[in-house]
């Protein structure tokens, strides 16, 4: 299977990229002269970890039949200090909300996300070292 997007230049540091699910505005900081009037690149990146990890949890909780209110994850990323900048370390912490939450369950959901299925977590073990963590939060 390949992938193809395009990425177009609207001028000073914006560009318009076009996904095969949709199109978004790709700008710098205005430190660094942009425009503030777009997504950061490098931001993507943990966007697409987090992306990719959690369509694998939505997938599994409805297989495994797993019951929760809600899902979100924190990704955070620290970049080298010399350049080429990168991430280096990157922080995943999953938060999970419900009733009677079934954790074993639950852990097991998220690491068959990160060890087997999600593509772009395989990707940043080439150059990150990435820390999983766990949050379990009732909604009593």
């Amino acid at each position: 299977m390949t992938h193809q997007v395009s990425t177009k230049w609207l001028g000073g540091l914006a560009f318009e990229a076009t996904n095969p699910g949709g199109n978004f505005r790709i700008d710098g900081d205005i430190e660094i002269g942009g425009t503030d009037n777009g997504l950061r690149p490098k931001a993507l990146m943990l966007d697409a970890l987090a992306g990719c990890s959690g369509i694998d949890v939505a997938s599994l909780l409805t297989k495994m039949k797993v019951s929760v209110d809600s899902f979100h994850i924190d990704v955070e990323g620290d970049l080298t200090e010399e350049h080429p900048k990168y991430y280096h370390t990157v922080r995943m912490v999953y938060h999970f909300y419900g009733i009677d939450l079934d954790k074993e369950k639950l852990q097991k959901i998220v690491n068959l996300s990160i060890e087997k299925y999600c593509g772009v977590m395989e990707m940043f073990r080439k150059f990150a070292q990435v820390d999983v963590k766990i949050e379990f939060h009732s909604t009593l």
